[in-house]
């Protein structure tokens, strides 16, 4: 059923399986590791505009937020009004909170792609979508510390001696995982949140997401891991690196992009500003709508100074 995206997958993985195959040795555990994580890049790779438009999407909705709660409290009788008001809103400042999801919706389908495919390497297995018989064979006899990347602590220990691994060694080399896929969830979801503006934070829905984000979320590889393939594990915590790099990466380009408009901003205003003085101190045909018949323009001043200094003298 979604095989339109397993072959995907499994072809990407394929691909990165080769390259590292000529690199190392086939059957190796670090070449079926490395292709795992190399999965991971090419789809953030893909991402990275997507994910760009997401943090100035969400930026903009911070900025726009005691407007967006305004509307709700003035229309909250009236659904539909506020979402006119609403949308009317979005399009006049040209945001889409909608858009900002497309790098976590495209995710998941590849979560679960994976996840097949890494349940069709079994020892019995003809092929599994674009690998074949030999590659199955290669994926099941390969091994990382002695742990296989397709099975998961949580598996009989009957089960495990078929992939030729037990499950001590699936302890020593999944909890590490788990602990380290935790903690990296932790701390891209902490540097997510440090930007959010303090007024954001005081809302109360927002305050309790922020702490599912950074608690509950980082628990679920702790609690989840155990009944996880490793190669999974590997998947969460690899993309959980690379999205805490681009993270840093994208927020510093913002921030840049934002103090050289702050700084460009003022020298636009007083350039104008200076533009309409030369214009008013420039401009003889009102000095000359201003002259009476007869007297030379621009010297009325000049005369009324000079009558008043006559008067004074007589």
């Amino acid at each position: 059923m979604l095989d339109f995206i397993n072959y995907p997958v499994s072809a990407i993985l394929w691909f990165w399986h080769t390259v590292f195959g000529y690199i190392l040795d086939p059957a190796s555990g670090y070449a079926w590791a490395l292709s795992v994580v190399f999965l991971v890049f090419s789809l953030r790779a893909l991402l990275f505009k997507p994910f760009v438009h997401q943090v100035r999407s969400m930026k903009k909705m911070q900025e726009f937020a005691p407007q967006i709660r305004e509307l709700q409290n003035k229309y909250r009788d009236d659904r539909q009004r506020m979402a006119q008001e609403l949308q009317k809103l979005q399009a006049e400042e040209g945001f889409n909170p909608a858009g900002g999801c497309l790098p976590m919706l495209v995710q998941v389908p590849v979560f679960i792609g994976l996840f097949q495919v890494l349940n069709g390497f079994k020892p019995d297995a003809p092929s599994n979508f674009v690998f074949d018989r030999a590659d199955v064979l290669s994926f099941v006899e390969a091994d990382l510390f002695g742990a296989n990347l397709a099975n998961t602590i949580s598996q009989s220990s009957q089960v495990l001696a078929k992939f030729g691994t037990d499950r001590m060694s699936m302890i020593m080399v999944g909890v590490p995982l788990m602990i380290a896929a935790a903690i990296a969830t932790h701390f891209t979801a902490r540097h997510s949140v440090q930007r959010q503006v303090p007024d954001q934070n005081a809302n109360s829905q927002t305050a309790l997401m922020n702490r599912m984000t950074l608690w509950l979320f980082p628990m679920f590889a702790l609690v989840g891991g155990p009944f996880l393939p490793l190669a999974i594990l590997l998947y969460w915590l690899a993309n959980n690196f690379w999205t805490l790099a681009q993270q840093r990466i994208v927020f510093r380009r913002i921030d840049r992009e934002e103090a050289e408009r702050a700084v460009a901003a003022p020298a636009v205003v007083e350039s104008t500003a200076e533009s309409g003085d030369v214009v008013t101190q420039a401009g003889p045909a009102e000095r000359m709508s201003n002259d009476q018949p007869g007297e030379v323009p621009g010297v009325t001043e000049d005369r009324s100074r000079d009558g008043d200094a006559s008067g004074e003298s007589r």
